[in-house]
């Protein structure tokens, strides 16, 4: 259930990044988004077998919470466009790390490319999202500032065809 439910917002993501530069909570890839995330995440809780796992499943709780709500309040305005960007952002780099690590330590089956936490490639690889993080965050926030956050923040309510 939890593999399943929220492996649809890996794609999701990634082709919502391509066409839009960042998630759109109101559009119908958006709010498949919403649903294959609240999944994943929800369901982490039953799954985990790691600390952080607890801390990560939260936070993108709170973190999907808040990018999806804060459209609906007119008064945060421009700021409000930056936090949904900011906050959807965070979700999707939540989303691949535990993804990239599980799947660097399980796979090939029986033999897989990392067995130690501390592992240069795990490491690097986590490095590398980090950066793509950054990177992508930044890039977000400058098209934002340059086009105009009204553009970038559908009226509550309306959905945009994906």
């Amino acid at each position: 259930m939890h593999t399943l439910g929220g492996l649809p917002a890996i794609p999701l993501a990634i082709y919502m990044f391509a066409r839009y530069g960042r998630i759109v909570p109101r559009s119908v890839p958006g709010a498949l988004y919403l649903v294959s995330m609240l999944i994943g995440a929800t369901t982490v809780f039953l799954v985990a077998r790691e600390t952080v796992s607890y801390g990560i499943g939260a936070a993108t709780i709170l973190l999907l919470l808040a990018g999806y709500s804060i459209g609906h309040f007119p008064q945060f305005g421009r700021a409000g466009a930056y936090f949904e960007t900011i906050f959807l952002t965070l979700t999707a780099f939540l989303l691949m790390a535990p993804s990239v690590s599980e799947t660097l330590r399980r796979i090939p089956d029986g033999h897989p490319l990392v067995t130690d936490p501390k592992s240069p490639l795990l490491l690097g690889a986590l490095a590398g999202l980090f950066v793509m993080l950054v990177v992508g965050l930044t890039a977000q926030i400058i098209y934002l500032r340059r086009h105009g956050w009204r553009a970038a923040a559908p009226s509550p309510g309306r959905i945009a065809n994906g």
